[in-house]
């Protein structure tokens, strides 16, 4: 559904868009009872959410960048998702260390949502050759 709708609208705006809908769920459970119902509607809404950014980010990797240069850059893409990755479960077990529970994970957890839903609007979606003629445009 994504990769359609990444065909047919804002690439940057969808992904903004699935960044903002994760922060909002996750901060709705976080603040909601934590009951069989509500884990099972978070799973329901991040599941739908969670892989959804990536046909819209490798067709915005594809459009900005070409397809000469889309496996170098996706790569890059994707080493740096498993790095964050790896330093999230690694910080929150330090923090649920520190703390003895898991809340101010989840909360950095939204911070990073935002955070990621804010740098996307930004994004220049047309491609790297035509830079220079849009930016005189």
């Amino acid at each position: 559904m994504a990769g359609w709708l990444g065909n047919r609208y804002s690439r940057k705006y969808l992904l903004a868009t699935i960044y903002l809908l994760r922060t909002i769920v996750s901060a709705a459970f976080i603040m909601a009872p934590i009951t069989p119902e509500s884990v099972v509607l978070f799973s329901v809404a991040m599941g739908s959410l969670w892989l959804a950014t990536v046909p819209l980010t490798s067709g915005l990797v594809a459009h900005i960048y070409g397809l000469k240069y889309m496996g170098t850059l996706y790569g890059l893409v994707f080493f740096s998702h498993q790095l964050g990755g790896f330093l999230g479960v690694w910080l929150g077990g330090a923090l649920y260390d520190l703390y003895h529970n898991y809340t101010l994970v989840w909360w950095i957890g939204v911070g990073v949502g935002a955070l990621s839903a804010l740098i996307h609007l930004p994004i220049r979606e047309y491609p790297w050759e035509k830079r220079g003629q849009a930016v005189a445009a």
